[in-house]
Order: structure tokens, then C-alpha cells, then sequence
């Protein structure tokens, strides 16, 4: 599954980025990690929101 989400981000997009956050969880506290694929204009944004 991992090589068809490269292929097709090669193919059209070229102006999106994969992001990865860590978030912490407020029921354990343990850090979780989140995976989104967010458009190049909008990474600042998403990094920086909580």
C-alpha cells in the first residue's frame, strides 16, 4: 500500500506534502503520531495549529 501512495503522489502531487505530527494523547499521555497530506502553501498552518 505504501508504494501506490508514492506513485500516485508522484504522478499529481507535486504540490502536496506529507506531514507528521506528534500529538500527545490527554487519556494516557502517550504521544501518538499523526500522518496527513496537506497542500505546500498550507504546511506552516497545519504544523503550527493544535
Amino acid at each position: 500500500m505504501a508504494k501506490k501512495v508514492v506513485a500516485s503522489l508522484q504522478t499529481s502531487g507535486k504540490d502536496f506534502a506529507k506531514v507528521i505530527r506528534m500529538v500527545k494523547s490527554p487519556k494516557s499521555g502517550a504521544y501518538i503520531f499523526k500522518e496527513n497530506i496537506v497542500p505546500t502553501d498550507q504546511v506552516k498552518n497545519y504544523i503550527t495549529k493544535k
